[in-house]
C-alpha cells in the first residue's frame, strides 16, 4: 500500500479513536462535552494543516501547478492552524464561525489563485 495512503488512513483512524476515547472519558465524568468537541475539532484543524503543509511538497511537473500547490499548501496549512487554535482556545460561538471562515478563506485563496493563473495562461 502507498505510504501516503497509510498516513491518510492513519489520520482518519486517529481522529475516530480520539473521538471515541474522548466520548468514553466524558461518560466516565473525566471531561465535559465542551472538551470533547474542542479535542475533535482541534484534531480536524490540525489534519487540514497537515495536508495543506504536505501539498506543495508533492512532485508536480508543471511550473504553474507547483505555484498553485505552494499557494494552496500555505493557505490550507494556515487556515487549518487558525481553525485548530480557535477550537482549542476560543469561545464556542467564535470557534464555529471563525473556524469555518478560516477554512473557507483558505479554500477561496486557493481557488482564486487557480482562476487567476488560468486566466493569465489563456492570455499568453
Amino acid at each position: 500500500m502507498n505510504k501516503e495512503v497509510v498516513v491518510d488512513l492513519g489520520w482518519g483512524v486517529g481522529i475516530v479513536v480520539l473521538a471515541l476515547a474522548a466520548s468514553l472519558a466524558r461518560q466516565q465524568g473525566l471531561i465535559d462535552t465542551d472538551t470533547v468537541n474542542r479535542l475533535v475539532m482541534g484534531a480536524i484543524g490540525l489534519m487540514v494543516a497537515w495536508f495543506g503543509n504536505r501539498m506543495p511538497k508533492r512532485f508536480v511537473p508543471s511550473p504553474l501547478a507547483r505555484r498553485v500547490n505552494r499557494v494552496g499548501g500555505w493557505s490550507l496549512a494556515l487556515s487549518g492552524l487558525v481553525y485548530a487554535g480557535l477550537w482549542a482556545f476560543g469561545p464556542f460561538d467564535v470557534a464555529v464561525v471563525g473556524g469555518c471562515a478560516a477554512i473557507l478563506a483558505g479554500l477561496a485563496v486557493t481557488i482564486g489563485y487557480c482562476l487567476v493563473l488560468r486566466s493569465r495562461s489563456k492570455a499568453l
